[in-house]
């Protein structure tokens, strides 16, 4: 965070922001961003040197900072992202989408079949709902195949609106 501060503070002053008082006007438009980068810079200065004294009972910890079990947790879960990813290019995002949900909550979740087939498919129709059919944002609908389905489904929700 330390780093990320110091950065965006070069990035405004360096740049073509004002940080200063603009005359006549207020404020510059880096005014906020530098000084608040600042503040961030800070309380990361005063978090390492709390770290680095030993004041917190958790500067004192040597445990892991990370157990094992969920780096495998991380592991799995953005192999499963990536998965979703690649697939919706060939299946559609929301076909996709059911299956991460069915290896999401049936298999990780352990869940029983009722709150998996309700999620399964009740997420994938409020996100339908929500990008095509009330902000007109068509999704990735995968090939031929997979959108012949999803046009069907436009032409049932066309019918039954007019």
């Amino acid at each position: 965070m330390l780093l990320a501060s110091i950065g965006l503070m070069a990035d405004v002053y360096f740049g073509d922001l004002v940080v200063g008082w603009v005359p006549g006007r207020g404020p510059g438009s880096g005014m906020w961003p530098f000084w608040l980068s600042l503040g961030m810079a800070l309380a990361s200065v005063w978090t390492l040197w709390r770290w680095y004294t030993g004041v917190t009972p958790e500067s004192r910890n040597n445990n892991p900072y990370i157990d094992p079990e969920t780096v495998f947790m991380v592991g799995v879960t953005v192999a499963a992202l990536f998965f979703l990813l690649l697939l919706s290019n060939y299946i559609g995002l929301y076909f996709s989408m059911i299956l991460f949900l069915l290896f999401y909550v049936k298999g990780i979740g352990r869940h029983g079949w009722g709150v998996t087939i309700g999620v399964t498919l009740g997420v994938p129709i409020g996100i339908y709902l929500l990008f095509e059919a009330a902000l007109n944002k068509y999704l990735p609908r995968g090939l031929p195949f997979f959108e012949n389905i999803i046009l069907y489904i436009d032409d049932f929700r066309y019918s039954i609106m007019y």
